[in-house]
């Protein structure tokens, strides 16, 4: 169980650092450092490539439980928890993968474009989601007038919107919502369960300062996802949404 199930159906924690440079991508390299990452959490058995030169190591999915996973890609190191017991499971691999990078993939902090961290909430919900997310979230009143057009049916709203917290802009934050109903599906109003995902997004911008590690600014963005979490995500988007698809 996922510690916010009484808000959303599933909840999971992501990380990925972007880098300038390619990633080493040789067979060595990369098996080593997916090993390393295996011994800590023996359960991640699953290993496979995709397309682009993407590696996955993963653990078995067993329905609604929790799920690790880890890639190595060209560009861009990623490690996810889904429904993780608790956030500080999740941040427990992050930290690991954070940790193992530079000794293992050479990673330096110089290297970093982006390092993301986040918060992704997910709603199971049958009919138009866009019009859900428009009734629980509301819209600004210049579009809610288009919306009484007669004969108007909500093809798109996903809200989305990004923020710096810093005079640089180096920290940032990106609220998003996304839907996920097809076109024919609004034409016939023949709509499947499908999921509703609300993204929270702590972002480092660029390289990290002197002195300061993967790890140290992890945690700085760690602390934002849970700070603005709790005192703005939950009561002002988690919960009118979970009380909307109670209502319907």
């Amino acid at each position: 169980m996922n510690p916010y199930s009484s808000l959303c159906d599933d909840f999971y924690v992501n990380l990925n650092l972007s880098t300038e440079m390619e990633l080493p991508q040789s067979r060595e390299t990369v098996l080593h450092y997916l090993e390393r990452i295996q011994k800590q959490y023996p359960t991640m058995r699953n290993f496979f490539s995709r397309e682009k030169g993407e590696f996955v190591l993963e653990e078995d999915k067993e329905g609604g439980g929790q799920c690790r996973w880890t890639s190595v890609e060209n560009r861009r190191l990623c490690s996810g928890v889904f429904n993780p017991e608790t956030v500080d499971v999740a941040m427990e691999q992050h930290r690991l993968v954070l940790e193992m990078a530079p000794v293992y993939l050479s990673m330096s902090t110089l290297d970093c474009e982006t390092l993301d961290l986040l918060y992704v909430f997910d709603f199971n919900y049958r009919g138009n989601q866009n019009k859900l997310v428009a009734e629980a979230l509301g819209a600004s009143p210049a579009v809610e007038r288009l919306f009484e057009v007669p004969g108007a049916k909500m093809l798109n709203f996903e809200p989305s919107f990004k923020f710096a917290l810093d005079e640089d802009c180096r920290t940032q934050c990106s609220l998003s919502v996304e839907t996920r109903n097809t076109l024919y599906q609004i034409r016939t109003g023949d709509f499947p369960e499908d999921q509703i995902s609300v993204y929270f997004t702590a972002r480092h911008l660029g390289s990290l300062e002197p002195g300061t590690s993967f790890l140290d600014e992890l945690e700085k963005l760690s602390k934002i996802c849970r700070e603005m979490v709790e005192s703005h995500v939950i009561d002002n988007v988690l919960r009118p949404l979970a009380q909307a698809i109670a209502i319907k």
